[in-house]
């Protein structure tokens, strides 16, 4: 099943190589903060937030693995619990992975913040960062529970009213008010970590153009042409807040626009692994 497309590509292809890269390069980046971990006395906030970051996007990775293995026929799974699992932990990984980028994204600006700054006073804290972790864990595992209920294996009869999930899986209907109200707490989460990353990578770049001016004034190196450090730092921040901003962006528009107008495409469905 799926084994060509349009123009003789193999999207199976490209969605494991995608996958496999993921989790190879989370994998490296995992095992060295845990050898991190073992090195030091004392592991810096930021050690455990990347690490937990790492750990998330690689079972992300894993579960979207067993989805494209549905999905492109070569293995079918239908069971329920096998469905409820394998949904549950992609979407409570996805929610955890913004929620983890914005939360590092905080603890940079902490860290770069100066002694007299009010954020000064958090830094070195790791077991308020902890509490934070723990606390974005259960909230997001209770939010995303309703897919343990709406998710079950695809029945043998057809029916307008289910939503294909994968080739096995599909998403029963929920009534509206549950609906909304999930719909509602999603969004105003997703919004608000934005708006923090947003606002915190704001700051770091309002902090290192004031330590550029500052240096510049104290070596009296204002008409230098090359580029200086807290430059390269800015643009890095900016690129990568943009970039990261952009694809989840896109990411729930693919995800809103072929859930409503494509729900079963065989198309749509490859195209929102992809993405």
């Amino acid at each position: 099943m799926w084994t060509e497309w349009e123009g003789g590509v193999f999207p199976e292809v490209e969605v494991f190589f995608e996958v496999t890269t993921g989790i190879i390069a989370n994998t490296v980046l995992l095992v060295f903060h845990i050898f991190t971990f073992l090195l030091k006395h004392r592991p810096k906030p930021l050690d455990l937030t990347i690490s937990q970051l790492a750990l998330i996007h690689l079972i992300l990775l894993v579960t979207m693995g067993f989805i494209a293995v549905d999905f492109f026929g070569l293995q079918d799974w239908r069971n329920d619990f096998i469905c409820k699992l394998v949904v549950y932990v992609n979407r409570l990984m996805r929610t955890l992975s913004i929620c983890t980028t914005c939360l590092l994204s905080v603890l940079q600006a902490i860290m770069l913040s100066p002694r007299n700054s009010c954020l000064a006073k958090f830094k070195h804290k790791s077991a308020h960062y902890l509490c934070c972790l723990i606390f974005l864990w259960i909230f997001n595992m209770f939010l995303n529970g309703r897919f343990l209920v709406s998710i079950g294996a695809t029945p043998n009869v057809t029916s307008q009213s289910l939503m294909f999930v994968t080739e096995s899986c599909s998403q029963w209907p929920i009534s509206y008010f549950f609906r909304y109200i999930f719909l509602i707490l999603v969004n105003v989460q997703d919004i608000s970590f934005i708006c923090m990353m947003a606002f915190s990578s704001r700051y770091m770049v309002s902090l290192l153009c004031r330590h550029k001016r500052h240096f510049q004034h104290l070596h009296s190196n204002r008409l230098s042409q090359k580029t200086s450090p807290e430059e390269r730092a800015t643009w890095s921040i900016l690129v990568l807040m943009g970039f990261f901003i952009f694809m989840y962006i896109l990411d729930c528009v693919i995800f809103s626009v072929f859930g409503i107008l494509w729900k079963n495409d065989p198309v749509s469905l490859c195209v929102r692994i992809l993405v």
